[in-house]
């Protein structure tokens, strides 16, 4: 039983093709999960570029043939983890990207706006790539 200065910690959790298509679907699913439990539009935006970055990585970089990937969302009042696994073991590894290169920013820019990240195994396969994030306080659930 919760007081009235707790919150039970919500989650949200769903499995996606591993196509470049479905980068926009988990940031329309994701989306529509915190705006449902009341953060405000400047922390969803937020936790949606990290959901897209680290959901893209485990397309390019996590891809096996007939394996999923999957987006977890826990939050509980500022408190918002973002993970998404995928089925390969190989570790993120941020790199240096020129000024010219299209790709290559993504985990920097993770961490510039998380306050924590950090990757793990995941059983029985794969892995699991984290970054929690501090958000405003949820205005009351709404039901979207």
């Amino acid at each position: 039983m919760t007081t009235p200065n707790q919150q039970a910690a919500r989650l949200w959790t769903m499995q996606f093709t591993s196509t470049p298509r479905c980068i926009a679907l988990v940031r329309r699913q994701v989306g529509r999960a915190l705006a449902g439990w009341g953060y405000g539009q400047d922390d969803i935006d937020r936790a949606l570029l990290i959901c897209s970055e680290l959901a893209t990585n485990a397309v390019q970089h996590g891809h096996r043939a007939g394996h999923l990937f999957e987006v977890r969302v826990t939050a509980q009042r500022a408190d918002c983890l973002v993970e998404v696994s995928d089925p390969t073991p190989r570790q993120p590894r941020p790199v240096t990207a020129g000024t010219d290169d299209e790709r290559g920013r993504g985990l920097h820019l993770v961490a510039a706006l998380a306050e924590e990240t950090g990757h793990r195994p995941r059983s029985p396969l794969g892995k699991t790539v984290w970054a929690r994030l501090l958000l405003g306080e949820p205005k009351e659930e709404t039901h979207a």
